[in-house]
């Protein structure tokens, strides 16, 4: 039976649509049963309409408080029968609340390799301090922002002279390789949370043999 999740984004959803193509082309083991967004505007609702897929907006204005919001919000979810939450570019902390309903089952995507350069601009801070290295980094949700254990993460080098923008292109690029892989292990029972570790038990099945039949190509967890 495929694992159903929740999708909360606030924007374009490009990291949403990586989860559903790969969820239609029979990569992931998922069944995204709503895409939620506080925005109204928000790309990714058109993106979830084109795909056939339950869609809601509660705006956030419309509710006094933020534990109002994530009450409704986490009834909306909790009646589309959805197991866990992705976050894809949700732009609102989560109440204790909302995630006392998703114990250990919420995950977050973020722009930097935390615990360095947390934020709405991870990127941009990471290129002001002038590193070498950034990247995105994939974690359990906490009532911290972006606090919550790593579940994998990838680098990618800042060049000399680049712009900001230029930066996000590549690392989105890594974001649609490991968000829709750590998804899929959460799917699967496969993370294992030992305080703020996360551990990746054995596959219970051999690993695609090819690109065609893989979630990722080359695979991220060859040696396991």
């Amino acid at each position: 039976m495929p694992f159903p999740i929740a999708i909360l984004a606030s924007g374009n959803g490009t990291n949403a649509q990586a989860m559903i193509d790969k969820m239609q082309a029979g990569l992931l083991d998922i069944d995204i049963v709503l895409i939620a967004s506080n925005n109204p505007k928000a790309k990714v609702l058109e993106r979830a309409k084109k795909a056939g897929l339950a869609h809601l907006v509660l705006d956030h204005h419309d509710y006094p408080d933020r534990e109002h919001y994530d009450q409704a919000l986490l009834a909306a979810v909790l009646a589309h029968k959805a197991q866990a939450v992705v976050l894809a570019g949700y732009m609102r902390l989560l109440s204790r609340t909302f995630l006392q309903g998703f114990p250990g089952q919420v995950l977050n995507l973020h722009p930097a390799l935390l615990p360095s350069f947390p934020g709405l601009h991870g990127a941009r801070d990471a290129m002001e301090y002038g590193v070498k290295l950034t990247g995105a980094t994939v974690h359990f949700v906490n009532e911290i922002m972006d606090n919550g254990p790593v579940i994998i993460q990838a680098a990618v080098p800042v060049k000399d002279g680049e712009d900001e923008e230029t930066l996000l292109t590549r690392i989105h690029a890594m974001e649609h390789r490991i968000y829709p892989q750590a998804v899929q292990w959460l799917a699967t029972g496969r993370l294992r949370l030992k305080g703020r570790s996360v551990e990746l038990a054995q596959a219970k099945t051999e690993l695609a043999p090819g690109p065609e039949q893989a979630l990722i190509w080359p695979p991220l967890e060859a040696g396991f």
